[in-house]
C-alpha cells in the first residue's frame, strides 16, 4: 500500500506513531514533555539510556518499521498536527486542566472511513448518553441526530451500546446524497478492534458513510482510563455537546465535563423524574450547567453565530388560516362560530361590500375553512372550529 504524499513516515510522524504506541492516551507527564521539547525530542529521551520514565522499558523495545506496517495493513491512516486532516480545534485541549487524571492534544489520530475528519468536525454536534438506555432515549437520539445530518450537522459519538449506537444509527438513516460523512465514531481500542463485538455491522455502516477515529494503537483493547480519555475527544472534536440520559455515574457526565473544560456549549434533552438515567441530565438543567434541548431546531439556534440565526425555539409550519389575505380574514372572522349566516348579514358584519364577501366566501370553501351549507347561507368547516379551539 502506498502512503499519501501528505502523510509520508518522516521522522515527526514517526516519533508521534512510536509514542502514541507506548505511552497512554492522555498521559498528563507525557503531554507535559511533548508540549515542551517536541514529539521527536520525547521520543528520544524517553529512549535514552537511564531514563527514569514509566514507560522507558517500553519505549526501548518497541519497533517502529513493524508498528507502520501494522498501521497500513489496517486500512487506516495516522494523522498528525499539521496534516490537512487534522482537527485543529483539538488545539483547545492543551489549555484544559486534568480531567481524573487524563489531559492534553492526541500525539496523533488513526482514522479510517469514506470522510475527511477535519471537514466533519467543524460542523458536527457530540451526541453521548447511557448505555442501558430506555426506549424513549434511544429514539430522542435517533431523531436529534437524523435531523441534525439532514440540516448539515454530522454527529459524533462513542459507538457504545444505547445512546450512542441509535445517534449514529440515526446519521446513517439520512439521504445519501453529496456522499459527506454524517458521523464518527471516537473509539477507546484500536481501529483494527470491534467494540463491543455486537457492533460489527455498524462500525462497517459508520466506515462507509463517516468516519472511526482513535488515539489507541492497532490491536489496543479498552479500559476505564481509556474510555475516559476517549471521552476528552469527543468533547473537544464537536461544536457543542448534547447529553440524552445518564445515571448520576456516567462516563457522558465525563463528556460533559470535558466539553464544559473546552468552552463548548453544554445541552440536555429533559427526561421523566421516575426515572434514574434523568438524574444527570435533569440535575445539569437545575444547575444551569446545560441548555435545555428537545429538539434539532433548539440545537441548530444555540450553535448558531449570534446575529445570523432566525431560529427562535421550535417553530410551528404555518396554518391554512396564517396564510390567509387581509380581506379573507376579515370574513372568516364574521363567520358564527355556530350555524349558518346569510351573505347579506355577513356584509354588514365584515363591513364589505356583499359582492366582495361572496368572492372572499367562495375562496375560504377552496381552503377548507368555509362552506355553503344551503343557497345563500355560510357556515365555518369543522377544520376551522377545531382551530378556534
Amino acid at each position: 500500500m502506498s502512503t499519501p504524499p501528505d502523510l509520508r513516515w518522516t521522522a515527526e510522524r514517526r516519533a508521534r506513531l512510536a509514542l502514541a504506541h507506548v505511552v497512554e492516551p492522555g498521559d498528563p507527564g507525557m503531554w507535559r514533555t511533548v508540549a515542551t521539547l517536541g514529539a521527536q525530542a520525547a521520543w528520544a529521551e524517553l529512549r535514552a539510556p537511564g531514563s527514569r520514565s514509566r514507560w522507558a522499558r517500553r519505549a526501548v523495545v518497541f519497533d517502529t518499521d513493524a508498528a507502520i506496517l501494522r498501521t497500513e495493513r489496517t486500512g487506516a491512516r495516522f494523522v498528525i498536527p499539521g496534516d490537512p486532516e487534522w482537527p485543529e480545534q483539538l488545539g483547545v485541549l492543551a489549555a484544559c486542566e486534568p480531567v481524573q487524571e487524563r489531559m492534553g492534544v492526541p500525539v496523533g489520530l488513526w482514522v479510517r472511513g469514506s470522510g475527511d475528519l477535519a471537514e466533519l468536525a467543524r460542523a458536527s454536534v457530540a451526541i453521548v448518553g447511557a448505555r442501558a438506555s430506555t426506549s424513549y432515549g434511544e429514539h430522542v437520539a435517533l431523531e436529534l441526530s437524523h435531523e441534525l445530518v439532514e440540516a448539515g450537522m454530522p454527529v459524533i459519538s462513542g459507538a457504545a451500546y444505547g445512546i450512542d449506537a441509535a445517534a449514529h444509527r440515526g446519521a446513517l438513516a439520512t439521504r445519501d446524497g453529496a456522499g459527506d460523512a454524517v458521523t464518527a465514531a471516537v473509539l477507546a481500542c484500536g481501529i483494527d478492534q470491534v467494540y463491543p463485538a455486537a457492533h460489527a455491522g455498524l462500525y462497517e455502516a459508520v466506515t462507509g458513510r463517516g468516519i472511526l477515529v482513535t488515539e489507541l494503537a492497532p490491536g489496543e483493547h479498552p479500559t476505564r482510563l481509556r474510555f475516559l480519555s476517549r471521552n476528552r475527544l469527543i468533547a473537544a472534536l464537536s461544536r457543542g455537546t448534547v447529553i440524552v440520559e445518564a445515571a448520576y455515574r456516567s462516563g457522558a457526565r465525563n463528556t460533559v465535563t470535558w466539553a464544559s473544560a473546552c468552552g463548548r456549549p453544554v445541552m440536555a434533552v429533559p427526561g421523566p423524574v421516575t426515572s434514574t438515567l434523568s438524574t444527570t441530565p435533569n440535575r445539569l438543567l437545575r444547575d444551569h450547567e446545560a441548555e435545555l434541548v428537545s429538539s434539532h431546531e433548539d440545537i441548530l439556534a444555540i450553535l448558531s453565530p449570534v446575529g445570523q440565526d432566525t431560529l427562535i425555539g421550535h417553530q410551528e409550519p404555518p396554518t391554512p388560516v396564517d396564510l390567509l389575505g387581509e380581506a379573507e380574514t376579515i370574513v372568516l372572522e364574521a363567520l358564527p362560530g355556530r350555524g349558518t349566516t346569510g351573505v347579506d348579514e355577513l356584509s354588514v358584519r365584515a363591513a364589505l361590500p356583499v359582492r366582495q364577501c361572496l368572492v372572499e366566501l367562495e375562496s375560504l370553501a377552496a381552503k377548507g375553512l368555509a362552506r355553503e351549507q344551503e343557497p345563500g347561507l355560510w357556515q365555518l368547516t369543522r377544520r376551522h372550529l377545531g382551530r378556534r379551539a
